[in-house]
């Protein structure tokens, strides 16, 4: 689709380099959505669409606004979609989508394209590749590691603001099941795995 390689390339123009959000996470998640779609038989425009634009506006996770992000994606996507010609119903679909896909948002998408999206977002953060952006955003952020008390949050509340690692407990490793496609949830198993294997090694390091 020929609307889709014009929509990309419109995307990657306007990505921010960031290093958890930046063009190569539109792509991973455009190929776990391609994928989910063909099993799930979905509008693959409409998901494929979705996928380029959930990011159109990113914020760092110490700015206030990060929380805001999906809604102004969502905002921004309607302006580029009507000049392609997208009906106003698709419209609606794709920027629904974007604005309910984020785990801040904590809303589960009523279409099969914002249940893929959000899908496939979320396999994005699991795996070899969500500890690659874990510690990826924690450089950014210049957290630490962490804690050296606890630091598999076994006696307190995870706080991702301060220690990496916390963000296993706090998000990632909750992400399995929440999934809402039979193909999402099989993948999300495979990669929880990767996490729990490196958390497991980890133990045994420090």
């Amino acid at each position: 689709m020929r609307v889709l390689d014009s929509i990309k390339e419109e995307v990657k123009k306007r990505i921010k380099n960031d290093p958890a959000h930046d063009f190569d996470h539109i792509v991973r998640v455009y190929k776990n959505a391609q994928k989910i779609c063909k099993k799930e038989k979905a509008n693959e425009k409409l998901v494929m669409s979705a996928a380029l634009l959930h990011d159109l506006v990113s914020y760092p996770k110490s700015d206030k606004r990060s929380k805001m992000f999906s809604i102004e994606s969502a905002k921004k996507s309607q302006i580029i979609l009507k000049k392609y010609d997208f009906s106003n119903e698709d419209i609606l679909i794709i920027s629904d989508a974007i604005r309910d896909h984020s785990f801040s948002q904590n809303k589960i998408p009523t279409t099969i394209e914002g249940k893929i999206l959000q899908d496939a977002d979320r396999l994005d953060a699991l795996g070899a590749i969500g500890i690659a952006r874990v510690f990826a955003t924690s450089g950014f952020l210049k957290r630490q590691f962490y804690n050296m008390d606890d630091p598999f949050c076994k006696k307190r509340i995870p706080d991702d603001k301060i220690w990496a690692i916390d963000h296993f407990f706090k998000k990632l490793l909750k992400l399995e099941s929440m999934m809402n496609t039979k193909s999402g949830k099989a993948e999300a198993k495979k990669r929880t795995k990767i996490l729990k294997e490196f958390l497991k090694q980890l133990k045994h390091e420090i």
